[in-house]
């Protein structure tokens, strides 16, 4: 039996992600299968709804996407319409105006029941502002970072992971070859899971992340006691959140019109002129910057995807309003809307992939890690007999 015939629309907001694609997937089909309902995509996030830019979807349009990375309904992270930047004024500052009114517009004349919001913590706040004008929202939440309160896990996340991974899999052989120190910085923020993951599949002999402020000379006590040991290379993943004790993090750009203004990045190439001034080693940084963003999701990911999609659409069909799709232990349930904004989630000091990480000989850079026990010429004389 169906649910009375609905309207619903679904948007993207804030960056692009690995699975968006099979989220509006499982939303579109799901609603138009097993409910009968129309399904509006509402193009570049909340900007479709300032400039009217709504598109029926129909089982065609959402077929085949799958296995696509990014969105097909485009993305954008700068059109919060409670403050829609719309220039400069003589000063050269931005210039907001609020566009509430456009969207409850745009929104009254295709008669839409429901929104599915697919995005991070300013996505949810964007929706949040029009919860008291009545509109309803289902929330999924995404990110690469995984940094978001009251999920486990985000989808995006598993896929960014692997493709850091690969990518500092193939710098291995070039470090070692060249007996070079190479430094990969990863996004992710404040928090510093990505790189905690990637470092940890790859091997990585020091991991840097934001939530440990690293001492820079116990990593270069550390690279150097490698080298002494035979190992002359290392490999260093960081977080572009990172920064030295007693330090500042890294700004790359300031956008003042953006949501979150301060683009962090550029700690890798500090911290590889910082260890090659101070130890003598040829040390190099890889950015791999949005590269891990891209592409299309790996299996996890689509379908974790897909049984978000499938909930928000369940959750509709439940009459649940102002509610956010999450994965509790290993479960897919729902929290409030307002669950995961203004907030981030960062990783534990306790967390057991940090403690796993140590107990093999990782550095974190605040304390010495565990080094080799005898010369690396001695441990191959004993694997060869």
């Amino acid at each position: 039996m169906t649910s009375p015939r609905k309207r619903i629309g679904v948007l993207t907001g804030g960056g692009d992600c690995p699975g968006l694609n099979a989220v509006i997937r499982a939303v579109a089909k799901s609603a138009i299968f097993d409910h009968g309902w129309e399904v509006l995509g509402i193009e570049d996030g909340f900007l479709g709804l300032i400039e009217d830019r709504i598109r029926p979807l129909a089982p065609c349009d959402v077929s085949g996407i799958l296995t696509l990375g990014g969105t097909i309904l485009g993305a954008s992270n700068k059109a919060d319409p409670a403050r829609f930047p719309v220039g400069y004024n003589a000063d050269g500052e931005p210039v907001f105006e609020d566009r509430t009114r456009q969207c409850l517009d745009t929104l009254d004349r295709h008669g839409l029941d429901t929104i599915v919001v697919i995005g991070g913590d300013g996505t949810m706040t964007c929706a949040n502002h029009f919860v008291p004008h009545g509109v309803n929202f289902i929330g999924v939440p995404k990110t690469i970072d995984n940094d978001l309160v009251g999920t486990d896990i985000t989808f995006g996340f598993s896929t960014a992971v692997q493709t850091a991974t690969e990518a500092i899999d193939r710098l291995h052989t070039t470090a070692m070859s060249h007996h070079r120190v190479m430094i990969v910085e990863v996004m992710g923020r404040n928090a510093g899971w990505i790189a905690l993951h990637a470092g940890v599949a790859s091997g990585c002999d020091v991991i840097a992340i934001p939530e440990i402020d690293y001492d820079l000379a116990i990593i270069n006590d550390f690279v150097k006691e490698r080298a002494r040991f035979g190992r002359r290379f290392s490999l260093i993943c960081i977080s572009e959140g990172a920064k030295p004790r007693g330090g500042q993090q890294t700004v790359n750009k300031i956008d003042p019109t953006s949501p979150d203004p301060i683009r962090l990045g550029g700690i890798g190439e500090q911290l590889a002129a910082d260890i090659e001034r101070c130890t003598d080693i040829s040390t190099r940084a890889v950015t791999l910057g949005h590269i891990i963003r891209g592409g299309s999701p790996i299996a996890a990911d689509r379908v974790m995807g897909t049984q978000f999609g499938h909930t928000a659409i369940e959750l509709i069909a439940q009459g649940q309003t102002n509610r956010l799709v999450v994965v509790r232990d290993g479960a897919v349930t729902h929290a409030p809307l307002m669950a995961s904004a203004g907030r981030q989630r960062l990783v534990p000091l306790d967390d057991p992939t940090i403690a796993a990480a140590r107990a093999v000989g990782t550095c974190f850079g605040d304390i010495p890690a565990h080094m080799p026990s005898r010369p690396q010429a001695d441990c191959d004389k004993l694997h060869a007999s």
